[in-house]
């Protein structure tokens, strides 16, 4: 069971990694190119890569995802549980701050940060559930 979480886990890590990978692309792109993320003026990515989201902390925000992701991934491989399970809190709760600052502030909403909201939310709920069921010990009857 855990074997199968854990490839679960690098599945999506490395779906994660494409989407940020999109971003940063979107990013670096030219502000006049054709973007199949641009669906209409309240659905689209430039909030994320070329408006107030680009940036946290002056870094291009979709880096702070591929990092994520790629630690996710390695942890995954090394089995190492607490490790994705502290990036994949720190992803959930950076996602959370994107997600309200895209509904409540900026009044746009990415639909790959959504999809990346979407996969850090379940890889946490799989971090989780590993954390929580490899602390339970078995119990045996003594002889």
């Amino acid at each position: 069971m855990r074997t199968k979480a854990y490839r679960n886990i690098q599945l999506l890590s490395i779906v994660g990694i494409l989407l940020a990978s999109y971003l940063m692309y979107e990013y670096f792109a030219p502000l006049d190119h054709f973007s199949p993320c641009t669906i209409n003026s309240y659905i689209n990515c430039n909030a994320s890569t070329k408006g107030e989201l680009a940036k946290t902390l002056g870094i291009p925000t979709a880096l702070y995802g591929l990092f994520g992701y790629a630690s996710i991934l390695l942890a995954a491989f090394k089995k190492w549980k607490r490790v994705i399970f502290g990036v994949a809190t720190f992803g959930l709760l950076f996602c959370l701050r994107i997600t309200v600052i895209e509904l409540f502030i900026i009044h746009e909403i990415c639909p790959v940060c959504v999809a990346c909201q979407i996969i850090m939310l379940t890889i946490f709920g799989m971090s989780f559930h590993l954390m929580k069921f490899s602390s339970v010990k078995k119990i045996t009857k003594p002889s």
